[in-house]
């Protein structure tokens, strides 16, 4: 079976959404000054250790628009690696090295863990990751989470239900960040 791995940014209160600035928030971009060398080189390692990177509709249209035309090591990784995209209104093959999933988000993923490959990653995309994580399919969750409080956006656990993890790591950054590891 294929692990997934899925990871997100996330404040000190809560919140996932914009951490790139992409114009989602009046806030965003609150991760910018916190990804130094050391993790930009952790993120392109996550790629290329994996074959495939899973995305909700919304998120892979706002980091295809930021990536797709970028260079460098981590731009190169991110380019090149097939993208599964989880949606309800997207079809067939898509620009940036992708394909739309249909059907029911849990039922297609799951499908896809058994299917033959290597691990797959996933960053962001809250909504899909909440559903992922009621389903139990997320084997490893990596939650970034930035020393900074912004006070208003989209929060990761937001209408989740309630649920536990296994504690597995904890990982700081010279920034400050520290990435939180945890497991089902």
């Amino acid at each position: 079976m294929r692990k997934l791995i899925a990871g997100a940014f996330v404040t000190l209160d809560g919140v996932v959404q914009d951490p790139g600035g992409f114009s989602e928030t009046e806030r965003g971009g609150w991760a910018l000054d916190y990804f130094d060398d050391t993790s930009r080189q952790r993120a392109t390692d996550a790629l290329l250790a994996s074959d495939t990177f899973l995305l909700g509709r919304a998120t892979f249209e706002i980091i295809e628009k930021a990536w797709s035309r970028n260079t460098g090591p981590y731009a190169e990784a991110m380019n090149h690696i097939p993208k599964l995209i989880v949606t309800r209104t997207l079809r067939g093959p898509l620009p940036w090295n992708a394909i739309a999933l249909t059907g029911e988000a849990a039922q297609t993923v799951a499908e896809l863990k058994q299917e033959p490959g290597g691990d797959i990653v996933m960053y962001g995309s809250s909504t899909l990751m909440r559903t992922l994580l009621q389903h139990n399919l997320i084997d490893e969750l990596n939650l970034g989470v930035h020393p900074l409080v912004v006070g208003e956006g989209k929060r990761l656990f937001d209408s989740a239900l309630p649920g536990s993890l296994r504690f597995v790591a904890a990982t700081p950054s010279a920034t400050g960040v520290v990435t939180l590891t945890y497991a089902p």
